[in-house]
C-alpha cells in the first residue's frame, strides 16, 4: 500500500541532523514541566509513604500493619509505572530502573543476604535481590499466610534480620528516588529543555528513544512477551510483575500502557490537558500513512492493545497457565505499534534508533 510522508520544510543544522520548524523546545518544556517532574514528585511522595509503612510494620509487626505495608507498596509500584520509561539524566547515571524493578528476583540470594547479613545493594550483581520484586517476595511470598509472614518477621532467631533487610531495601529505593527527583528539580530540567537540537545526543532524540525502548522491551516484551513464551518457545509463568502478590500484573501493565500513551499525546500528569508532544509533532509535519494521520493510527493501536488486554486475567501467571493465546494476542497488538512508532514515526521526525535490537523485530 502507498505510504506518504509529507514533512514541513526542513534543512540541516550545524550538528548534521535534520531540523524543521516545529518548536522542539516547547515540546521538551511540556514533557519536563507537566509530565516527567510531576510524575517523579508523585512517585517520590508514594515512596515516602512506603518508607513510613515499612517503619510502622518493623516497629509493630502485626497483620494489620502488614496489610498497610502492602497497600503502600502497591501504590508506589503503580506510580512507578509512570516514571519507569525516563531512563535519562540521573536515572540513567545510577541505573535507576534496574535497581528498582528487576523481575523475577533471585529468592535464594535474598535469603542468603538476610542470613549472612553481608551484601552490597549498590552492586550491579545485586539488582535482582532488591526493588519492588524483592519487596513482593518479602511481604507476599516469604510464607503462605499473613499469620506466617508476620511470624517470619517476629521469629526470635531470624526476624530481626528480615526486618533489617526490608528496611534497607526501602531506604535504598527511597534514596535513589530522591537522587533522581533532586537532579530534575535542581538543574537537569534546564539542561533537558535547552538541549533541543536534532543531533543524536539532543534531548528529543534521547527521550524518544527512551519511550520506544521502554514500550518495546519493558511493556511489550517484559510484561507480556516473555511470560507468554514469545522468545523462549514456552510460557514462563514466574516472569511477571507482582508474581507473589498474584493479581496485579494486569493492573501494572495498564498503568504503564496509559503512561506511555499519555506521553505520546503530551497529556499532563493526572490531567486531561495536553501540550506539545510527539503527536502534535507528527500532526505539524502532516505525517500520513495509508491515507490516515500517523498519530491517529498510533493512538488507535494503543487503544486496540488496551481493549485486547482487557480480556486478560488480573494475574498474568494464571493467564499463561490457562489460556496463553490471549497473552499472545495482546503481544501481537502491542507489536503493531512497534512498527508505527519505531519505523514510521522516527522516519518522520528524523530520529535514529540508538539501542541494539536483538529480539528479531
Amino acid at each position: 500500500m502507498l505510504t506518504l510522508f509529507v514533512v514541513a520544510c526542513s534543512s540541516s543544522d550545524d550538528e548534521g541532523g535534520t531540523v524543521d520548524n516545529f518548536d522542539r523546545e516547547a515540546m521538551l518544556e511540556n514533557i519536563a514541566d507537566n509530565i516527567i517532574v510531576p510524575a517523579y514528585q508523585n512517585f517520590s511522595s508514594d515512596m515516602t509513604a512506603l518508607k513510613t509503612a515499612t517503619s510502622d510494620f518493623v516497629t509493630t509487626t502485626n497483620e494489620a500493619n502488614l496489610v498497610s505495608l502492602r497497600e503502600a507498596w502497591l501504590t508506589a509500584y503503580t506510580s512507578w509505572q509512570s516514571v519507569s520509561m525516563y531512563e535519562i539524566g540521573m536515572a540513567e547515571a545510577i541505573s535507576f530502573r534496574n535497581f528498582m524493578n528487576v523481575y523475577p528476583v533471585n529468592t535464594a540470594n535474598i535469603e542468603s543476604n538476610i542470613s549472612s547479613g553481608s551484601y552490597d545493594l549498590s552492586s550491579i550483581s545485586q539488582q535482582d535481590e532488591q526493588g519492588f520484586g524483592a519487596l513482593d517476595y518479602l511481604i507476599n511470598g516469604v510464607s503462605d499466610s499473613d499469620t506466617n509472614i508476620v511470624g517470619v518477621f517476629t521469629d526470635a532467631t531470624a526476624g530481626a534480620d528480615y526486618k533489617e533487610y526490608l528496611t534497607n531495601l526501602v531506604n535504598r529505593m527511597d534514596a535513589l528516588t530522591s537522587q533522581v527527583v533532586t537532579d530534575w528539580t535542581a538543574n537537569y530540567r534546564d539542561t533537558f529543555v535547552n538541549n533541543s537540537g536534532s543531533s543524536a545526543t539532543s534531548s528529543v532524540d534521547r527521550i524518544v528513544n527512551d519511550f520506544i525502548f521502554h514500550y518495546e522491551k519493558h511493556l511489550r516484551a517484559g510484561k507480556v512477551g516473555i511470560p507468554a513464551g514469545v522468545f523462549s518457545g514456552s510460557p514462563l509463568e514466574d516472569r511477571v510483575e507482582g508474581f507473589y502478590k498474584g493479581d496485579i500484573s494486569k493492573m501494572l501493565f495498564n498503568a504503564n500502557l496509559d503512561a506511555l500513551q499519555d506521553f505520546f499525546n503530551g497529556e499532563h500528569f493526572t490531567s486531561s490537558t495536553t501540550g506539545q508532544s510527539l503527536k502534535t509533532y507528527l500532526d505539524f509535519l502532516n505525517t500520513i500513512k495509508d491515507g490516515e494521520d500517523l498519530s491517529t493510527l498510533i493512538n488507535n493501536q494503543f487503544n486496540v492493545a488496551r481493549t485486547t488486554a482487557a480480556n486478560l486475567n488480573d494475574d498474568f501467571s494464571e493467564q499463561v497457565r490457562t489460556n496463553n493465546s490471549l497473552m499472545l494476542n495482546t503481544y501481537d497488538e502491542l507489536q503493531k505499534n512497534v512498527v508505527l512508532i519505531k519505523v514510521d514515526m522516527l522516519q518522520a521526525i528524523s530520529v535514529n534508533v540508538d539501542f541494539v535490537d536483538a529480539d528479531g523485530d
